[in-house]
């Protein structure tokens, strides 16, 4: 079997690329599945409209979600998959630039597994999402889906 894909909703172009180049560079062979939006997302994830050929498909291993995005934000996307029985127990860390108190305990009372911001300079961007690919993908113990 193949490894299941990380899915990364996120808007800006410039984090997609920075994210490729952390998982290339921590050699994490998970397929990654880049959504613009969150009504993307939930189509991906909930196989319907654009993405309804994924209906025997598995679910990401994780996503990874970035809170301010177009059409549906992030809130309303974690608030989407912990409502829903085939992906309340799916790992979701928002991965975000917002520090604010309120976005972060808003995204754990939503149920997000980790919140982390993402930090401006290159370097540090990368070490940020090797580490979660690395607990994510290696280290954590999921659960059956």
């Amino acid at each position: 079997m193949t490894d299941k894909p990380i899915l990364l909703v996120e808007d800006n172009p410039d984090d997609v690329e920075l994210t490729r180049i952390a998982f290339a560079e921590s050699k994490i062979a998970n397929p990654l599945v880049v959504v613009s939006d969150g009504a993307e997302a939930l189509d991906f994830l909930f196989a319907r409209g654009p993405h309804a050929d994924r209906k025997d498909q598995p679910l990401p291993s994780i996503v990874l979600l970035d809170l301010n995005l177009p059409k549906v934000d992030g809130r309303e996307v974690l608030q989407a998959i912990r409502a829903d029985e085939r992906t309340r127990n799916l790992p979701v860390v928002v991965l975000t630039t917002s520090a604010e108190p309120f976005d972060v305990e808003a995204s754990y009372a939503l149920g997000v597994n980790s919140y982390i911001q993402k930090p401006v300079d290159f370097e540090r961007f990368v070490w940020a999402v090797k580490q979660v690919g690395l607990y994510w993908l290696v280290l954590n113990q999921p659960t059956e889906r």
